[in-house]
């Protein structure tokens, strides 16, 4: 990334001296004490400031904070340094595209390089790059170890997989449910086929995808449908949705009534939920538009509720435990910066500096600060929630959760043992959470209906 006082216009561009002369900023301590910038803190605090300041289009004070973050937020620095730089060259892109702080603007315009650029996979990349971390991964192990459990002696298995790693959840539970004592079942895979760009992206058709994996299944003396659903998270999945429940009055009506006692319906949501719009974005929309016809039910709701009146076998929902919703800026900063430390901090333990897989793994990073900090309304689709909220929601929609077995918790520390020593496994009650040097970081949460 450039440094940023070398991309400012003639006109507004300063001497590192000058910068620091031009107002007395409380607390800000001179050049010769730069050192103590490196504190995780103090470079929060830093992003703070500069965001009211670009908010409040106080052009002067950005130039201060700007010279201090810019001799500090190093995009090859450690990972801290790389942390602020991806939240400052966010905070800029906001700029340009609000118009909130005119000198950014100008300097967005002159810097096409600001763009965050994610990298589209193969398929044996994206699997890869998958198995670096157990950031998937731990949802993956959990998930499957409840399906399997729960979709025993059932001779169909119908799986509903919203999901933002394209299905690479799949090959795993393939093999497993191949493998089972009993025969193994015709399983019915359908997928959202969103239009969404959201990392990571795969370079390849999903009708090509849904191809390999009925071919995989094949291999593996297995019967499968793959069938695409053209549906959006911006609507809560309302198309996808209705094509379940279309299927499963098809059969009804064919068979007499009633549902298919010999098929098991699973919901297999892995980080993609997030993405459908809650209740602060309805709150939004009706305060800036008074006539309005959103409703202050968010899609978020009305889907789970959805899924309930379809009657599922189990729904299994893994994410990852933050708060991203608040319409307030700066405490969106501080609730993104407070987690998003965490995938720059392991990146360190499994990837050397210039390689192209830590390129693509923090440029995916970047595009999430972007999201969070850079945009508002149906643009902002990043909007996490923590555990505590999802439960509820589930609770509330008509779910009841069910722990997770003996044998899934022994499955997920043994994938974790494949990794850095960092990582590690708490179980809530009945659920699962991953943590990295015991902060929380992904939740596995499994539901029946009540």
């Amino acid at each position: 990334m450039m440094q940023f006082t070398d991309t400012l216009p003639p006109a507004l561009a300063m001497s590192n001296s000058s910068l620091c002369r031009t107002r007395p900023w409380p607390g800000l301590p001179t050049a010769k004490n730069l050192g103590s910038f490196g504190d995780t803190n103090c470079m929060e605090q830093l992003l703070v400031h500069c965001a009211n300041a670009i908010e409040s289009n106080d052009s002067t004070l950005t130039q201060q904070i700007l010279w201090v973050l810019n001799n500090i937020a190093s995009p090859d620095g450690d990972s801290n340094q790389r942390l602020t730089c991806g939240f400052l060259r966010a905070l800029i892109a906001r700029a340009a595209m609000t118009g909130s702080c005119k000198m950014l603007t100008a300097v967005a315009n002159a810097s096409p390089n600001l763009a965050v650029e994610t990298h589209r996979f193969s398929v044996i990349q994206l699997a890869g790059f998958i198995d670096l971390t157990p950031w998937h991964r731990f949802g993956f192990s959990a998930a499957n170890a409840a399906i399997i459990d729960a979709v025993e002696g059932f001779s169909v298995v119908h799986i509903v997989d919203l999901s933002v790693t394209h299905c690479m959840q799949l090959p795993t539970l393939i093999d497993a449910l191949a493998n089972r004592p009993e025969a193994p079942p015709f399983i019915k895979l359908t997928v959202a086929g969103t239009a969404g760009n959201i990392p990571p992206m795969l370079d390849l058709p999903y009708d090509e995808l849904g191809s390999r994996l009925v071919n995989f299944a094949k291999s593996r003396n297995m019967r499968m449908e793959f069938r695409v659903v053209p549906s959006s998270s911006s609507d809560g999945f309302s198309s996808l949705v209705e094509h379940v429940r279309s299927q499963r009055l098809l059969f009804s009506d064919s068979s007499g009534g009633g549902v298919d006692n010999n098929e098991a319906l699973i919901i297999n949501c892995q980080m993609l939920l997030h993405y459908i719009p809650e209740e602060t974005l309805g709150a939004v929309s009706n305060l800036s538009n008074p006539t309005s016809n959103y409703s202050h039910t968010s899609f978020r709701t009305m889907f789970q509720k959805s899924l309930r009146s379809l009657d599922p076998t189990l729904v299994v929902l893994i994410d990852e435990d933050a708060d991203f919703t608040s319409n307030n800026l700066v405490t969106r900063l501080r609730s993104a910066f407070n987690f998003l430390w965490i995938p720059y901090d392991t990146v360190d333990t499994f990837l050397p500096r210039g390689s192209k897989q830590r390129q693509w793994y923090e440029a995916d990073i970047c595009w999430k600060i972007e999201n969070v900090i850079a945009y508002e309304g149906l643009q902002r689709v990043e909007r996490l929630e923590p555990k505590n909220k999802w439960v509820q929601r589930m609770h509330n929609a008509g779910f009841r959760g069910v722990p997770f077995s003996d044998e899934a918790v022994s499955q997920v520390k043994t994938m974790l043992d494949e990794h850095a020593a960092g990582w590690g496994l708490k179980k809530e009650d009945d659920d699962l959470m991953l943590t990295w040097k015991g902060h929380s970081v992904v939740f596995a949460t499994a539901w029946l209906p009540a």
